[in-house]
């Protein structure tokens, strides 16, 4: 994944508002990286970017060699399904599906995984993340630790190349913190690339490379 003069400005009636200006990064797969700044910095608006979530001002974007700047929903849509999971700080689990089902959910929607492989798959990655005994457990029935594991199996349901968390352990404490972050190393030791935006310190021990933001600059 490579970002080359990334710049991102909100504008309104009487003013304009730069969240990201001349960001260039080559994201490489097999290394985990920390964005690192204070708030208002740009931090999730990047990751929303590089994500395919939000669309850049100026500047360009290419996902294994493929430009995808200015791509319709559609096209935006598939590249995320293949190529894209997703943790976010607030979980955003259904409170209605129990943990396998919520993992399941992604797949619902890839034609490349048959029906009858997705609670196998499904129940694969809750064991992956140490919840094999959760799996028919709905989010109101497990910790926040848990919750956070399963957003985590959920992402990797269409085994994506690119895991882009925001804020994954904030709303944890320092155990489970601690066993989300070491999940993510060893995703990215399994040639994944994870992207984390974090406030934590604690994310420095498992980083390769630390991006730091200021004012949506990148700072040495």
């Amino acid at each position: 994944m490579k970002a080359e003069k990334i710049e991102k400005i909100y504008a309104t009636s009487t003013e304009k508002v730069i969240a990201i200006t001349d960001f260039s990064y080559t994201f490489k797969k097999g290394n985990f990286y920390a964005i690192m700044g204070h708030s208002g910095s740009g931090k999730s608006t990047l990751l929303r970017i590089i994500g395919l979530m939000d669309q850049m001002t100026s500047g360009s974007l290419e996902i294994d060699g493929e430009n995808v700047v200015n791509l319709n929903d559609t096209t935006a849509s598939e590249i995320r399904k293949e190529k894209i999971g997703f943790v976010f700080q607030d979980y955003f689990l259904d409170k209605n599906l129990r943990a396998i089902e919520n993992v399941i959910l992604p797949m619902l929607i890839n034609k490349k995984i048959k029906k009858d492989e997705r609670i196998k798959r499904a129940t694969e990655l809750l064991k992956m993340v140490g919840l094999e005994d959760k799996i028919n457990s709905y989010p109101k029935e497990l910790s926040g630790g848990e919750q956070q594991r399963v957003c985590l199996a959920r992402a990797l349901a269409n085994n994506p190349d690119y895991i882009l968390c925001d804020e994954p352990t904030g709303n944890l404490d320092e155990e489970n913190e601690k066993k989300i972050l070491t999940m993510l190393k060893n995703l990215s030791n399994q040639r994944k690339c994870i992207i984390v935006v974090s406030h934590s310190n604690n994310i420095k021990k498992y980083a390769d490379d630390i991006i730091n933001l200021k004012g949506g600059k990148l700072v040495s």
